[in-house]
C-alpha cells in the first residue's frame, strides 16, 4: 500500500498556506479544507499529486485571504504574523528562511492575494506559470506579468542582506546583552542609526501601535526593559528560519522578536506579544518547499 500523497506532501501544504496568510491557525484550516477535498477525488484522473493538491491549497488560502483582509481592518494596532518555531534545516535553506522570516511575510501583506500568490508559488515552491495560473484563475500569459510586478514591489521592500547564522547569533547576543543591562551606550552601537521596531499586541498585550525608529529612541525605550523586568529569561530560539529572542516565556513579558541584522547591526524588530500569536512556539513546525 503505498503513502498517501496527502500525508507525503502535509508540510509543504501547510508552509504554502502559512506563507499566503502569515498564520499558522488559519493555514491549519486550509490544509484540512485541502484534506476534505482531496478525500473526495477519483485519484485515478490526478497525473501530478503534488500539483493537484498545491492548487487546492492556494485557492482555498485565496478564498481565507479575502475574508483576513476584512477582519484585519479592524485589528488593534499593527499586526504581524504569527511565528513559528522552526528546526536548523529551515535556516540552513536560504531561500525558505527569507520566505518565511517575519520581515518578508510583513513585505507579502503589501501585495494583492493574486500577487501573493502568484509571487510565493513560483519564486519559493517552483511552481510553473501554467500550474499557477491554474489555480489563481488567471491566462498564464497574466501570471507571468502578475509575478514581474510583484517581484519589483518586493525587490524595492525587502530586507537588503542575508547574513549567516553565526553572524545573526552574535548580534543578538549582543543585543541582548546590552538589553538586559540596560546599557544605552552598548544599544546603540548595536543598533542601525535608522532602526524600525514594529510591536504587535493586538489589543491583548501592551505594545507601540505605531512603528517607531531611530536608534537614540529605540535605545531609549529599551533601555528601561532592565529596571522594570531584572532577570526576566531570555532565550534565542530559532523562529521562522532566524535567531530570535524569546523573551519571559509565559510569563508577564512573554514576547517573541525577530529581527533583521544588516552591516553587524539590527536594522529592524519585529514584537509580537499578542498572546493569541504564541501558541506555536513551544514545538517545532515543519516548514517544507
Amino acid at each position: 500500500m503505498t503513502d498517501d500523497p496527502f500525508v507525503a506532501h502535509r508540510s509543504l501544504l501547510f508552509t504554502v498556506a502559512y506563507e499566503l496568510l502569515g498564520s499558522a491557525a488559519d493555514a491549519d484550516d486550509v490544509v484540512q479544507e485541502t484534506w476534505l477535498r482531496w478525500a473526495e477525488v477519483d485519484r485515478a484522473v490526478v497525473r501530478d499529486p503534488r500539483a493537484y493538491l498545491v492548487r487546492i491549497t492556494t485557492r482555498q488560502a485565496l478564498n481565507r485571504l479575502r475574508t483576513l483582509a476584512r477582519r484585519r481592518e479592524d485589528y488593534v494596532g499593527e499586526w504581524l504574523p504569527e511565528p513559528l518555531l522552526t528546526s536548523p534545516d529551515v535556516a540552513e535553506d536560504v531561500e525558505l528562511a527569507e520566505s518565511v522570516s517575519l520581515a518578508m511575510l510583513t513585505v507579502l501583506e503589501t501585495l494583492g492575494p493574486i500577487e501573493r500568490a502568484v509571487l510565493v508559488l513560483h519564486e519559493v515552491f517552483d511552481v510553473p506559470y501554467d500550474e499557477i495560473a491554474g489555480a489563481v484563475g488567471r491566462s498564464s500569459a497574466a501570471v507571468r506579468q502578475i509575478a514581474h510586478r510583484a517581484r519589483q514591489h518586493v525587490a524595492a521592500r525587502r530586507p537588503r542582506m542575508a547574513v549567516s547564522r553565526p553572524e545573526q547569533q552574535q548580534v543578538v547576543d549582543r543585543f541582548l546583552a546590552a538589553l538586559a543591562g540596560g546599557d544605552v551606550a552598548a544599544l546603540l552601537d548595536v543598533l542601525a542609526p535608522d532602526v524600525v521596531v514594529v510591536a504587535d499586541g493586538g489589543g491583548l498585550a501592551p505594545a507601540a501601535r505605531r512603528p517607531f525608529a531611530g536608534r537614540e529612541r529605540v535605545a531609549a525605550a529599551l533601555s528601561r526593559f532592565a529596571e522594570v523586568a531584572p532577570g526576566v529569561p531570555i532565550t534565542t530560539p530559532l523562529v521562522n528560519g532566524a535567531v530570535a529572542a524569546r523573551i519571559d516565556p509565559g510569563g508577564e513579558f512573554d514576547t517573541a522578536v525577530t529581527f533583521v541584522v544588516e552591516d553587524g547591526r539590527i536594522a529592524r524588530m519585529y514584537a509580537v506579544r499578542n498572546p493569541e500569536k504564541l501558541g506555536r512556539l513551544d514545538e517545532v513546525v515543519e516548514l517544507r518547499r
